[in-house]
């Protein structure tokens, strides 16, 4: 139920080594105004509406159901929130989940660890954070991965920012690597070209363009605030524990960028001991080139799990077979945590993760009707 799609001998190696260890999941959430560019994201109806998105996935991973939310799950153009992939197995393995405030528009409505960092503004402003922000939200990920690290066999760490695959494609470009046309997205085919003309704005507005370039400076520049703290977290956890970057496109920056500082800084890591987990639908994406990334970065194990919704009775997770979606929230880390555990197949995952949406649903249903 665990594909390997790159370095196939290391990410067999990782899977015995946490197979029935226990997991944590340490959720990031972050903001980035890429992501309120019309078209840009399908994480969200509308540009202001994925102001929210990143709350109200964080309401719903830290509470499951109730009868009211605050910020209730976002509409979906298509498909469902991957938050109920996650949610349904933290819950169902009662896995501690911590999640991390790095820098949103508003505030949380349930208990995160807020870091003090600060929403990045626009990829294209080539001005994305301050530099010191940058630094300081590091440190905070290196001082948390630590801290986790002394409470778990190994660390899930997952992530929601809405328009974050453009700015993890800036990321990549600006770390010298190419990453034209492999990114992902949310929507059923990916919008290359419009990520490409901001990513070039931003770029060329920096003054990143074909050049080595520092990898705190390029943060600054075009990333976001979700990388810089899962770099640090997964630097410093790696020494210890395994660590899972639970992602596609994003958390492949997020391991290009620690292979970056690493080198940069002659920061001590254990680059055997980090994997990219993510969903099927993000490794096989055909309008990305996930794979070919992954071995584009160099040394990054790939795993994705085999979950399938294609016999879902729910037509919102049936979308995610027609491209919607694909991941997020650390879904697909969660599920290959669930594989791992208890070596559930896909149809017993399937199972607890429609229990989890048909009971929100009938809560959503009262809800209404009182």
């Amino acid at each position: 139920m665990i594909h390997v799609y790159s370095q196939l001998r290391s990410g067999i190696n990782w899977l015995r080594q946490y197979q029935h260890k226990k997991p944590c999941f340490a959720c990031i959430l972050g903001f980035t105004a890429t992501g309120l560019i019309p078209g840009i994201s399908a994480a969200g109806a509308t540009p202001q509406e994925r102001e929210y998105t990143a709350i109200a996935d964080a309401e719903f991973l830290a509470k499951g159901v109730q009868k009211n939310y605050q910020h209730p799950l976002p509409i979906l153009t298509a498909g469902a929130s991957p938050t109920f992939i996650s949610r349904a197995v933290v819950e169902a393995l009662n896995i501690p989940t911590y999640i991390f405030n790095a820098g949103l528009p508003h505030q949380p409505t349930v208990n995160t660890i807020d870091l003090h960092g600060v929403p990045a503004a626009c990829v294209a402003s080539g001005q994305a954070l301050p530099l010191e922000k940058v630094d300081h939200l590091f440190k905070k990920g290196q001082e948390w991965g630590e801290k986790l690290a002394n409470t778990t066999d190994y660390l899930i760490i997952g992530e929601c920012v809405v328009g974050g695959t453009t700015t993890a494609l800036a990321l990549l470009t600006a770390l010298g690597i190419e990453a034209k046309g492999m990114v992902n997205s949310s929507h059923p085919h990916c919008n290359h070209a419009q990520k490409w003309s901001v990513v070039q704005t931003g770029l060329d507005r920096a003054g990143l363009l074909n050049q080595f370039n520092d990898p705190f400076t390029v943060v600054a520049a075009v990333g976001d605030p979700m990388q810089i703290v899962a770099a640090g977290m997964a630097l410093s956890a790696s020494r210890r524990v395994g660590v899972m970057l639970a992602g596609g496109t994003q958390m492949l920056a997020v391991y290009a960028l620690i292979k970056a500082i690493a080198k940069q800084n002659n920061i001590s890591t254990r680059l055997s001991q980090i994997v990219v987990g993510t969903t099927r639908w993000v490794a096989e994406d055909p309008t990305g080139n996930t794979v070919e990334l992954a071995k584009t970065i160099g040394g990054v194990p790939l795993l994705a799990t085999g979950l399938n919704f294609a016999t879902s009775g729910y037509p919102s997770f049936r979308a995610y077979e027609q491209g919607y979606v694909k991941e997020g929230v650390g879904a697909g880390g969660c599920a290959i945590a669930a594989h791992l555990s208890q070596n559930w197949t896909s149809t017993q995952l399937l199972t607890i993760i429609e229990t989890l949406f048909a009971r929100y649903r009938y809560s959503r249903m009262n809800s209404v009707g009182q």
